[in-house]
């Protein structure tokens, strides 16, 4: 990978003495920005919505992310400022590192809009159903081919997301029609509560060409185990 020496070992990759867990990103995508938000601003900001939410002050469901922030943040230097990125409804994180406004951002979340955050410069869209975001990537992602842009999609989407038909349907597609979107799956084993393995059964192998890794929640599904009227 440009630049960049990874050590493969059990756990997955050693980037910096840090463990990029089971992710590896393909030589395809060099880097091609720097990501002035770290790790700790990531926490904070979720932090920060954490205490309004408990606090009553955010007019709908919350879904919080912790324990991947060096995923995301060595995934997104590779992610152009003019891409696409599409997310589900754990999206600070992706919207933070696509250069959405933390304020507007922020602002956004109290007015209950967590899981359907969107913005234009950057392309950022985000939505609370399942799998909703998949037809959509598909869709822009044959948009840019017919307008022959060199930029592409990145969609987000969980372990249990990638269970579904709808999933493999457009990866399928995609795939067949070479168009320019890249799927990202995030594996915290669970379907909602119930952890993907039992919830399914039986897990799917990752498909080919998509980009995974695993971490582990700190957060519920949702909100942030305190009980909350909105």
């Amino acid at each position: 990978m440009q630049g960049l020496k990874y050590f493969k070992n059990k756990l997955g990759f050693i980037k910096n003495n840090h463990y990029i867990y089971n992710m590896k990103i393909p030589i395809k995508y060099p880097k091609v920005r720097d990501v002035n938000v770290t790790s700790k601003e990531l926490i904070s900001f979720e932090d920060k919505v954490k205490n309004a939410y408990e606090e009553g002050q955010v007019e709908g469901p919350i879904h919080l992310s912790k324990n991947n922030e060096d995923n995301l943040i060595e995934l997104f230097q590779h992610i152009h400022e003019e891409d696409w990125v599409l997310s589900a409804w754990r999206n600070h994180y992706h919207a933070l590192l696509h250069g959405v406004d933390p304020n507007k951002l922020f602002e956004w979340i109290s007015e209950g809009r967590s899981m359907g955050t969107n913005n234009v410069k950057p392309n950022f869209y985000a939505s609370s159903i399942v799998g909703g975001i998949i037809p959509l990537a598909l869709g822009v992602a044959a948009g840019l081919k017919r307008s022959n842009s060199s930029r592409r999609v990145w969609c987000f989407v969980g372990d249990m997301t990638m269970e579904t038909g709808v999933f493999h349907e457009a990866y399928k597609y995609s795939q067949n029609m070479n168009l320019p979107l890249q799927f990202v799956v995030e594996d915290n084993n669970l379907s909602v509560h119930t952890p993907t393995d039992i919830a399914w059964g039986k897990r799917m192998e990752v498909p080919k060409n998509v980009i995974y890794y695993k971490y582990k929640m700190s957060y519920p599904h949702h909100g942030t185990g305190k009980w909350v009227n909105f």
